[in-house]
């Protein structure tokens, strides 16, 4: 019939087969190549963003740092060095050189609390620094954990492919399928999210500098937030002056501890106490002012700032745009492998198929012709036995001349009942065919044609005429 025809034959379903099977090797080559370049963009993105998280944390503890001494310094000032001012005004009441020294302090400690008030409250930027960092952490861990289990899984898919190819086991094939089918939805998925992700922070890595600023335009003014953006050596610190006023008034208020500690302590020796009190919160409060002044500098937080978009806009954006190529190659690697699978199901059903309806008498079927052999007439030796061997040929002696009406052997014999069917006696001499063989001699012929008694009797009746 023409379904019959059309479809291929067994030789051309095996070359398919293997044809499938090359091509699924190629694919898993290919999946393997996308699985490497998987894991390169995992581990950079992961770089990336840990020094992203790096920097963000030591610029909180810098900016965590600066609330402290802050904190810390107007603590010694207004309640310490007051308290211990009123006590002195109570003790020099009788002195007014005395207490015109204390009121001349009381005007530097308010000095430094105006200058201390006038820094800019960055307590609110150091707790959004703190959560963006917390999440920033929680989320990449995650995604680095499913990126892993992702290329975990198509490297399973790849050698699982291998196996069924290998096998052709039905049941193999089956659970490659449904696995290739599912990687290949979170690889479609991973590859919008990986494009979208890379695309919003190409976006930010345009300018960088822009957002920042309008990020903190409630917690900071521009000035202060442009001077550790860019750390030029032409912008003006905007603490500058702040500090040093506070410098300035704490080295005033040693001078004059310093001259009441020589002059009145001799003549009001309760006052010792608090003199010497005053000038410990000075010394401690001056060394708070210096560690602020280093803190305060561009450099520390400008460093972060410019290790946190290398983090970002080099390492980050490199990873996304390589998971983003893995994905994509992942997805055309396994719609390959689903095809292939879908190919070699249909193939292995065609051979089931095939096998199941080889019909077992027929002449042209190997297996059929094994059958057919007969163990019985394996002992039945063909002529060309006997001739095969030149001594054996030599011993035969020709028969005597048989009576003139005596009929003639017959040129054709049936091979099938000579030979039994067995395929290793299919190529013998061809009698009466008018193409004999080139290595066909006429001593061979008349040999053949020749039977003796001996030769009759073992071979039975068969070829009596």
């Amino acid at each position: 019939t023409a379904s019959s025809r059309s479809a291929p034959t067994p030789g051309v379903r095996t070359l398919i087969l293997h044809i499938t099977e090359a091509q699924a090797q190629s694919q898993k080559a290919a999946g393997s190549s996308a699985v490497g370049v998987g894991f390169y963009g995992n581990s950079e993105t992961n770089d990336g963003v840990y020094q992203l998280t790096y920097s963000l944390y030591s610029a909180n503890r810098t900016l965590g740092g600066i609330n402290n001494l802050v904190a810390g310094s107007m603590g010694n000032v207004e309640t310490g060095l007051k308290q211990h001012l009123a006590r002195l005004d109570e003790i020099f009441s009788t002195r007014s050189d005395y207490l015109q020294a204390l009121r001349f302090m009381q005007l530097m400690v308010n000095n430094v609390v105006r200058e201390l008030t006038a820094l800019p409250d960055i307590s609110k930027v150091n707790v959004d620094l703190a959560a963006v960092a917390d999440q920033t952490a929680f989320v990449e861990y995650y995604r680095w954990l499913t990126y892993l289990l992702l290329l975990i899984l198509d490297l399973v898919i790849c050698l699982a492919l291998c196996l069924g190819m290998a096998k052709q086991t039905r049941w193999l094939l089956i659970t490659v399928m449904a696995f290739v089918m599912l990687s290949l939805i979170l690889s479609w998925a991973s590859l919008g999210a990986g494009t979208v992700t890379a695309v919003g922070t190409s976006d930010f890595c345009v300018s960088p500098d822009k957002f920042i600023v309008n990020q903190t335009t409630d917690a900071l003014s521009a000035d202060v937030v442009h001077y550790y953006l860019f750390c030029s050596p032409n912008l003006p610190n905007p603490f500058q002056q702040s500090l040093t006023v506070c410098h300035r008034s704490l080295t005033t208020m040693q001078i004059q501890i310093q001259g009441l500690l020589l002059f009145s302590v001799p003549v009001f020796p309760t006052a010792e106490r608090d003199l010497l009190g005053i000038q410990r919160l000075l010394n401690s409060t001056e060394f708070s002012l210096q560690k602020l002044t280093a803190l305060l500098d561009c450099r520390g937080l400008h460093k972060d700032y410019v290790d946190a978009l290398m983090g970002v806009c080099y390492d980050g954006v490199e990873g996304l745009l390589y998971l983003s190529l893995f994905s994509l190659l992942a997805a055309c690697a396994l719609s390959a492998m689903l095809c292939a699978s879908l190919r070699m199901w249909t193939l292995m059903g065609n051979r089931d198929k095939e096998y199941d309806d080889i019909d077992e008498e027929d002449p042209f079927n190997p297996q059929a012709r094994r059958m057919s052999y007969n163990p019985r007439r394996s002992n039945i030796h063909s002529f060309c036995s006997y001739t095969s061997s030149h001594g054996s040929q030599a011993s035969l002696q020709p028969p005597p001349q048989a009576a003139a009406n005596a009929v003639p052997p017959p040129e054709y014999m049936n091979q099938s009942m000579l030979f039994g069917g067995s395929p290793r006696y299919e190529n013998v001499p061809l009698i009466g065919r008018g193409s004999p063989p080139p290595s066909y001699s006429p001593s061979m012929r008349t040999t053949y044609l020749s039977m003796t008694d001996a030769q009759i009797r073992h071979f039975g009746t068969d070829f009596q005429v």
